[in-house]
């Protein structure tokens, strides 16, 4: 990987059969594609070794690009307990990766990322998809799994871009009360004084 500052975020829609990831850049207001896929496990396989096969995926990707951070979806355990479980193996197989590495995931409720997308937490797999497709200036739709995981890459890297506004607004706003004090006792000194 290249020593040069990186602002490609990774996104992963966690899963032990099928697991996508995507990666984006942010370029002023818009997103650039940069690549995407799903790390696909064998059905029949034990669950180790589906874990196993979504973890050298995943570090297979972090070893091809140079990620500079990434994020990953949260795991519904109301709407299927036994599915989230699983889920949840899967997201901490692509955690331990993504940790050896030195790359720090943020973490979204699927409903946060299809609004951010979207426009709606209610969206469906298809209406992500759709909008990944215009959003990226995509040719073809990716599948769904990556257009999820794409998703998951565009509503992270938009935080952090909102994050670093906000940041940069209260670092100007404390700047300026910071010096407001000393402008008013220089005025003050320079007042002549009254006999």
């Amino acid at each position: 990987m290249s020593d040069e500052p990186s602002d490609i975020v990774l996104g992963i829609d966690p899963g032990t059969h099928h697991c996508g990831w995507g990666l984006v850049a942010r370029r002023g207001t818009r997103f650039v594609h940069i690549a995407h896929g799903v790390i696909h496990a064998v059905t029949k396989d034990p669950l180790p070794a589906r874990l196993r096969t979504v973890a050298d995926g995943i570090r297979e990707v972090l070893q091809s690009y140079p990620v500079a951070s990434g994020a990953i979806e949260q795991a519904f355990v109301y709407l299927d307990p036994k599915a989230a479980l699983f889920i949840g193996h899967a997201r901490g197989a692509v955690m331990v990766e993504c940790e050896r590495i030195g790359v720090t995931l943020g973490e979204y409720a699927p409903t946060v990322v299809k609004r951010s997308v979207v426009g709606t937490g209610k969206a469906d797999k298809t209406q992500v998809n759709s909008m990944i497709r215009v959003l990226l200036g995509l040719a073809q739709a990716p599948p769904l799994d990556a257009s999820d995981a794409l998703a998951v890459a565009i509503c992270h890297a938009s935080a952090m871009a909102y994050a670093t506004q906000v940041q940069a607004a209260q670092s100007k706003a404390l700047a300026v009360s910071v010096r407001a004090p000393a402008t008013v006792a220089i005025k003050r000194a320079s007042k002549p004084r009254r006999s």
